[in-house]
């Protein structure tokens, strides 16, 4: 994490305090870090685990998850983050995947967004070179391996410009957020003459689907959907 000379002493003494057991004063600290714009799979994972010190489950796997975010293979963070998410009520199993998806979920998460967008343009810059030394070229054999080239570098670049659109627009379309309310029912429509499919409770992560005045829709691992009335879900979106 590269910090500013106060942002890294700050949190150098959020760390001293965590490690003292002063975990109200390491969270000040943490969040002060945050309030200047500052963020980091760190700063994440250590404000997530003194939450999770503090009993606080909702802001322990809110934190737990915006470290993820940033570090989704981090085993120290995934593995803190299901301590935390058994201290939830709601034991949501995740709905299974077929092997297919779970292929081009691999596939896709190889790189990060900005990772694809970079490999994207090394290929076009490679794809002009490659067809560049083709045309210049006139040994028969060596320009026949150019084209070659070229060809399988433009199927490589049209496969990276899908998987960059793809992450493209699941960030931007696909909003994910921690419940923070003790016990909210979950309805069938946004009317509450509607059936009340289920109840959900502080800490639960959920889909942001929809909204209609004071009504969410929701989505929760499994795939179960519905409606809260004036749910305060806090959106893993953003800097804090």
């Amino acid at each position: 994490m590269v910090l500013g000379q106060e942002e890294n002493t700050t949190f150098e003494n959020a760390n001293s305090a965590y490690n003292a057991g002063q975990f109200e004063k390491a969270v000040m600290l943490y969040k002060e870090i945050l309030e200047s714009g500052q963020q980091s799979a760190e700063l994440y994972f250590n404000l997530a685990n003194s939450y999770y010190r503090l009993n606080q489950v909702a802001e322990s796997i809110f934190y737990f998850e915006k470290a993820k975010l940033l570090k989704s293979k981090d085993e120290d963070i995934n593995i803190n983050s299901a301590f935390a998410q058994n201290m939830a009520i709601d034991a949501v199993e995740v709905l299974p995947k077929s092997q297919m998806t779970q292929w081009k979920e691999k596939i896709v998460d190889l790189l990060s967004q900005e990772g694809w967008a970079y490999f994207t343009v090394l290929l076009a810059w490679l794809l002009a070179l490659f067809w560049g030394l083709y045309l210049w070229n006139k040994v028969p054999l060596v320009k026949r391996t150019f084209f070659v080239s070229t060809v399988v570098l433009g199927l490589l670049l049209m496969g990276s410009l899908a998987i960059t659109f793809v992450k493209a627009s699941n960030a931007a379309d696909t909003t994910f957020g921690i419940l923070f309310i003790n016990k909210i029912e979950v309805w069938a429509e946004p009317n509450k003459r509607a059936e009340v499919l289920f109840l959900l409770h502080e800490g639960t992560k959920v889909q942001m689907l929809d909204e209609l005045q004071e009504w969410q829709k929701i989505r929760i691992a499994n795939g179960s959907e519905g409606w809260i009335k004036d749910g305060k879900v806090r959106s893993l979106k953003g800097f804090k």
